[in-house]
């Protein structure tokens, strides 16, 4: 029978959240039901209560969560009650032409659950990436469930099902970051950092870590940037250049998501340079290039949407690396809190306080 459990609303732009009374069904075929351990607090939500991404209001927001299989609907056969698992937001459909070229990190058809949770007067919530995992229970298709070792700490684990797992495949999956390579990271958030990680993981030569934040720089220092900019002081373009000889990065990683960073990444890369976009945009943002300068300079301009990541295959070798002591997930849990303070830490996060806040269950 359905449950009744506590959830963060977002019923209007740019009202605060609130915790409410979510009605969560029974799984349906091909549906499960996950005892939330653990969920990040993202910029993605802020986004959503923003009304940065849709208006679908209300919305129930969180989607970097790790938890406990409790229920699953019928003709699910890969999941059992009792697994622990990471939610993601590409479940791939396995049927669309990106799936049939073997090409499933680009799925254009991915699925979430049919059914919709509501509130208790039966409206009906959108939830944010198809999860709405701050919540103590949440309804998912089974195909965002990613089983990874239980050793893990679910706060840790959680961090791969969005900003981490971002980060780390905008510099390994989508930038193609390899040994020897000059990369520059502008913006040093949750994602920023971690594609700091991620370039450290591919063996980058030199990572650059470019932000306003000394406070953040110093956080990439300790991820493993080799160099630091404070574009607040500095013109970063010059600075990338005086940094690799006067050529610019090989890949230059953007990380904030605006136009005027953007255009620093592109002119802060060596000619055939690769720029990727992972920083998330607003739907009102232009971006004015020259086409000479986009012609001239060769290169790729990329952007990372989810790092490129299959789950399937990313979360548990991730999973893996943080067990082995190779990557400190942990170092990216700036504190933990309660879903009564998720207003809170929205507040933190846009002050560039933490580096994460994810919510205990």
């Amino acid at each position: 029978m359905p449950q009744h459990v506590r959830g963060v609303v977002a019923r209007a732009k740019g009202e605060p959240v609130r915790v409410e009374t979510i009605v969560v069904p029974d799984p349906g075929p091909g549906e499960a039901v996950v005892k939330v351990q653990a969920c990040g607090v993202c910029h993605t939500d802020l986004h959503y209560r923003e009304g940065g991404i849709n208006d679908d209001f209300p919305f129930l927001l969180g989607h970097e969560a790790a938890g406990i299989v409790e229920s699953v609907g019928t003709g699910v056969t890969d999941l059992v009650p009792g697994d622990f698992v990471v939610l993601n937001w590409r479940a791939v459909c396995g049927r669309c032409r990106a799936c049939r070229r073997g090409r499933p990190q680009y799925c254009f058809d991915t699925h979430n659950a049919r059914q919709k949770m509501t509130l208790t007067d039966g409206t009906e919530l959108s939830p944010a990436l198809g999860i709405g995992a701050f919540a103590e229970k949440t309804l998912v298709a089974a195909g965002q469930c990613t089983k990874v070792d239980p050793a893990a700490s679910p706060a840790a684990a959680g961090l791969l099902g969005c900003g981490v797992m971002a980060g780390i495949g905008a510099a390994i999956n989508t930038g193609g970051v390899g040994r020897g390579d000059t990369v520059a990271v502008i913006g040093c958030g949750g994602v920023g950092n971690a594609a700091v990680v991620g370039a450290r993981l591919a063996g980058a030569a030199k990572i650059i870590a470019v932000d306003i934040d000394e406070r953040k720089l110093e956080t990439a220092r300790t991820m493993g940037a080799t160099d630091t900019v404070n574009a607040r002081d500095t013109d970063p373009v010059e600075a990338i250049r005086e940094l690799t000889s006067g050529f610019g990065a090989d890949i230059v990683i953007e990380a904030v998501g605006r136009p005027e960073t953007y255009r620093q990444a592109f002119y802060a890369r060596d000619l055939a340079g690769t720029v990727v976009l992972v920083g998330v945009p607003t739907p009102d943002m232009q971006l004015d290039l020259p086409l000479q300068d986009v012609f001239g300079r060769g290169g790729a301009l990329k952007s990372s949407w989810y790092g490129d990541c299959l789950p399937s295959r990313d979360f548990p070798m991730l999973t893996d690396l943080y067990l082995q002591g190779r990557l400190d997930l942990d170092s990216f849990v700036t504190e933990t809190i309660t879903l009564d303070q998720v207003e809170d830490a929205f507040a933190r996060m846009h002050k560039g306080d933490v580096l994460r806040s994810v919510v205990i269950f």
